[in-house]
């Protein structure tokens, strides 16, 4: 068998370290997104780059980088001090590497710089991004549309119980100088990194199922850097921020900018104290307004009271006039009609004389009127009865007669002489149907003369006749 010229492994992939050597000698700047990123014991940090395209953010490219101990120490320090975040996966990155290709781990490329502001860039951009999208659906404006309730009392709080802006946010308000009382209840949520999106949406849905417990929602957090607050630029949580129900306040706690769900919300102020503070003087100005209306109903009030007075003291002068005027013509009314009365009393004492003296005289002839009448009417009522009990027992004899015919009408022993005869099932009982017959069974018939014993061979129901309908 004639050998085949060949190289070994390591021999090819030298070459293809020589060649990688030469076509990149040089190191590049490359823009891509961190997706992993790992610190061994070592100090050494191990990243996978990738570049993402299309709507789903599907990688249409991916390789494995590394910072050496020595460079990522300074990479680190330099990014946070520029950027005021960590150096951690999920942002993008401007990084300078040099394209490196070894024979245990193939091809890597190792970072030996970065460029924070392209990550501030890319944060700012994704933020202009996010407002435009919001007010393009028209839901950029809506959490400002709601009415803020004239007492802001019962607050649904988003924050950690941990953080120390919401200890400030609490200690402000139980503190608050016009006493007020508050009702706080505490949603908590993950406030910072990737995964605090997911989080405040998780706890806007559970406010949602209490809406009518709470007055607004207070989202705060003891501030942080650009990419500490990348998650409240975000379109998916400001989204829902922009179309919630009830008032929103925040207090993330940032000074230089604010975040978009500072500016979709009903009211943003720049940190927890600031929102308690604001709640109070919300509060003061409602009790103010309330005392100006209670100061000015005062003022109303004692108006209409002296002018009420005024023209009670005038209706009493002229009611004191009337009164006056009404006593002495009534007075007069008085003296004429008590004149009138005695004339009439004196005629209706004569009338009244003369009706006794009439009545006397027919009361001496009534009994003897009664007594004739009432034996006429004693005679007519005996006639009367006598043809009564005659009618009714004349109609008793008739009825009773009646009901003899028919009696004997119906006597067995009639129905029997005419040739009928009675049929008595085996129990005994007169038998009225062929229903509960079967062939065996026997019968007992009785006629005029005697009875007889029969069997049933055949049952033979009678048809149902049809009812015929007219149409």
């Amino acid at each position: 068998m004639q050998e085949v010229k060949h190289l070994s492994l390591s021999q090819l992939q030298s070459l293809v370290k020589k060649g990688v050597a030469e076509a990149h000698p040089l190191p590049y700047w490359v823009a891509a997104e961190i997706s992993e990123l790992k610190v061994n014991y070592s100090g050494h940090c191990y990243l996978e780059l990738v570049e993402k395209g299309g709507d789903n953010a599907v990688p249409k490219a991916k390789a494995n980088a590394v910072i050496w101990r020595n460079h990522h120490t300074m990479i680190a320090s330099y990014f946070r001090s520029a950027t005021g975040g960590e150096f951690r996966a999920g942002i993008k990155v401007l990084v300078k590497v040099t394209v490196n290709y070894h024979e245990l781990y193939g091809l890597s490329f190792q970072i030996t710089d970065i460029e924070p502001a392209y990550t501030l860039g890319d944060i700012e951009a994704q933020r202009r991004q996010t407002i435009e999208r919001l007010q393009q659906e028209g839901v950029y404006d809506m959490n400002r549309a709601v009415e803020l309730p004239a007492v802001l009392q019962r607050l649904a709080v988003i924050s950690s119980a941990q953080a120390a802006g919401y200890q400030d946010f609490r200690n402000e308000l139980d503190h608050n100088p016009a006493g007020y009382a508050y009702r706080i209840t505490l949603f908590q949520a993950v406030m910072q990194g990737q995964e605090s999106e997911g989080a405040i949406i998780a706890t806007l849905d559970g406010i949602a199922d209490r809406l009518d417990d709470f007055d607004a929602v207070v989202l705060i957090r003891g501030g942080g850097s650009v990419s500490d607050l990348a998650a409240f630029n975000s379109y998916r949580l400001t989204s829902h921020l922009a179309q919630f129900p009830l008032p929103l306040l925040t207090g993330i706690g940032h000074d230089k900018d604010q975040s978009v769900a500072d500016l979709v919300a009903h009211t943003a102020l720049k940190t927890p104290t600031a929102v308690a503070t604001f709640l109070t003087e919300h509060n003061l100005l409602f009790e103010s307004r309330i005392d100006a209306l209670a100061e000015e109903l005062i003022g109303l009030s004692s108006e209409i009271l002296h002018d009420a007075r005024a023209q009670l003291t005038e209706y009493g002068h002229a009611l004191n006039l009337i009164a006056t005027t009404t006593v002495r013509a009534a007075e007069q009314r008085l003296a004429t009609a008590g004149a009138a009365l005695h004339y009439r009393t004196a005629l209706y004492l004569q009338q009244q004389q003369s009706r006794c003296q009439r009545a006397t005289e027919e009361i001496a002839r009534a009994p003897e009127r009664q007594l004739r009448a009432a034996t006429q009417a004693l005679a007519d009522r005996e006639r009367q009865t006598r043809e009564a009990v005659r009618f009714y027992l004349n109609n008793r004899k008739n009825e009773l007669a009646l009901y003899e015919l028919q009696v004997e009408a119906k006597n067995p022993e009639r129905i029997l002489q005419m040739g009928y005869a009675m049929v008595y099932a085996p129990d005994g009982g007169v038998l009225k149907s062929v229903t509960h017959l079967t062939p065996g069974d026997r019968l007992t018939l009785r006629l005029k003369d005697g009875r007889a014993e029969t069997e049933v061979s055949k049952v033979i129901p009678a048809k149902k006749q049809r009812t015929k309908t007219k149409k």
